[in-house]
């Protein structure tokens, strides 16, 4: 199956193309810009640079995640859990990576720091309502599905 190619800028040197793991992941790894190793403090969050620009297209968004093996093994992970790049943003990709660990942890130049998803969305109108409709769950707050 062929894949729509999405245009990416570099814009410095180190900068890497975001790159599939294995043929059928979902997810293309971000790897860290850096000039220098970063150390990112427990409980601390820093913006790490990509050096990359995306033309996502209209419709949808880039979705960052965490790389599962960094994440469990490290304690380090997008800190708003997950990142939005919007289709009409041009600046560069950072990924505000967050230490979950007790320990400083280190990210490395060229590291790959967190997974990007280009997935498409649903902009919708908002409309006020005096009524909605009803269903089974209603107004069961969280957890009410596993009664």
């Amino acid at each position: 199956m062929t894949k729509p190619a999405l245009r990416v800028k570099k814009l410095r040197g180190g900068a890497v193309l975001p790159q599939y793991g294995s043929a059928y992941a979902a997810g293309a790894d971000l790897s860290a810009c850096l000039d220098e190793p970063l150390n990112i403090a427990p409980g601390e969050t820093k913006l790490v640079p990509t050096g990359l620009a995306m033309e996502i297209p209209e419709g949808y968004a880039g979705f960052i995640y965490a790389r599962s093996g960094l994440a469990s093994k490290r304690g380090l992970a997008p800190a708003n859990k997950v990142g939005v790049v919007d289709a009409d943003y041009r600046g560069e990709v950072l990924v505000a990576l967050h230490n979950h660990s007790p320990l400083t942890q280190q990210v490395a130049p060229g590291e790959r720091v967190a997974q990007l998803v280009v997935a498409p969305f649903l902009a919708v109108s908002f409309e006020e309502a005096a009524e909605l409709d009803n269903t089974l769950r209603d107004g069961g707050g969280f957890g009410s599905t596993g009664r």
